[in-house]
């Protein structure tokens, strides 16, 4: 499990796992903190998608569909087993929608509750009518990334760096939009108030919106990480309850 997924903090008796996805070119390590956080009710996994961290030398996923299938043929058990939640920044909350779609198609299976942070509805206009970053020139691309930051400027301004880090957040935002999943689990979505607009309403008719001070890596900063880990947990310890 270790190479697709990661858990930092091992526990069997833990009620609820909560699996993180990463931003596009992000990995595993942001997620790494949580798990010191969060109380001990939770299991905290991340996905590690291919050209990175351990997974450097794996080709990268040519469609939304291949991470899918990847991730469930891993964690499967672990749905089963207990309740799980679902949190996603940017690329990764995309990745949470169509995850949680398949799950519940396939399986029967829902999150508890659903986390979508930095991210517009996918079937929504503002995210239709986006610009794809993946085609963009080497050049543009490059501004783009150091306007939305989140990226050490040190790997920006080395050319070697750069060609390292940029294939694989290009190769995420390639990936198919996910169509609009039937749910019925609470969703709560996250942005920074200085991020692009989002019509984070459009979701599902069930979400609450929270908005932070920051751009849109708000989640970095270290008064929002703490209250958006303190949020997690009121709402998963509230989920587990009504759960059991």
């Amino acid at each position: 499990m270790d190479k697709v997924i990661t858990c930092f903090n091992k526990r069997p008796d833990a009620l609820v796992c909560l699996i993180c996805f990463p931003w596009a070119g992000g990995g595993s390590v942001h997620y790494a903190r949580w798990a010191k956080t969060l109380t001990n009710s939770f299991e905290v996994y991340s996905v590690r998608l291919p050209g990175r961290e351990g997974r450097a030398k794996k080709p990268f996923y040519r469609n939304m569909q291949e991470i899918i299938c990847e991730v469930i043929g891993v964690i499967l058990p672990q749905l089963k087993e207990k309740p799980f939640a679902l949190f996603g920044h940017s690329f990764g909350a995309m990745t949470c929608f169509a995850f949680a779609e398949h799950v519940k198609k396939v399986y029967n299976l829902e999150p508890i509750h659903m986390f979508l942070s930095g991210a517009s509805a996918p079937y929504s206009e503002a995210r239709l009518q986006a610009p794809r970053r993946s085609h963009l020139s080497h050049q543009e691309f490059l501004v783009w990334v150091t306007s939305v930051g989140g990226t050490p400027p040190e790997i920006l301004a080395s050319a070697e760096f750069a060609k390292l880090f940029l294939p694989a957040l290009k190769a995420d935002l390639r990936r198919s939009r996910p169509s609009t999943p039937i749910l019925s689990c609470p969703v709560s979505c996250l942005d920074g108030k200085e991020d692009a607009p989002h019509d984070l309403q459009a979701l599902v008719i069930c979400a609450t919106v929270q908005i932070f001070p920051g751009t849109h890596f708000y989640l970095k900063e270290d008064a929002n990480e703490k209250y958006i880990l303190d949020y997690i947990t009121k709402h998963l310890e509230m989920a587990e309850m009504d759960y059991l």
